[in-house]
């Protein structure tokens, strides 16, 4: 499966998400759901920087997934060692659920069965 199937799956299943995109290691952008190219880079972009972010709390322990409430909905970012797929929800999300779908997400890139 590629990215764009991927995520075309994500958002078909998952109703919780709004936006998405995945990311290879090198930040560039390798598949989106959102509103433009511009969109789809500054949610890689902060994606990104929330997970540097909250590495650089605890230094030597990875970070795999970042989770932000915000006013409308919230900023999900999850990653594994080959890519990164960052999410905008709807209002109060079930945050363990959209981690979860993430995480398939990246898997079903992987191969994974699932």
């Amino acid at each position: 499966m590629d990215a764009s199937a991927a995520l075309s799956e994500l958002v078909g299943l998952s109703t919780q998400v709004v936006e998405a995109v995945i990311t290879g290691t090198d930040g560039k952008v390798e598949a989106a759901h959102a509103a433009g190219d511009d969109r789809s880079r500054e949610l890689a972009a902060a994606g990104a920087e929330l997970l540097s972010a909250a590495a650089s709390i605890r230094p030597g322990t990875p970070v795999e997934r970042v989770h932000v409430d915000l006013e409308r909905g919230s900023l999900v970012a999850v990653r594994d060692p080959e890519r990164t797929i960052v999410a905008t929800t709807v209002p109060e999300p079930t945050a363990g659920l959209v981690a979860f779908d993430l995480r398939t997400a990246l898997g079903r890139l992987r191969g994974d069965a699932g």
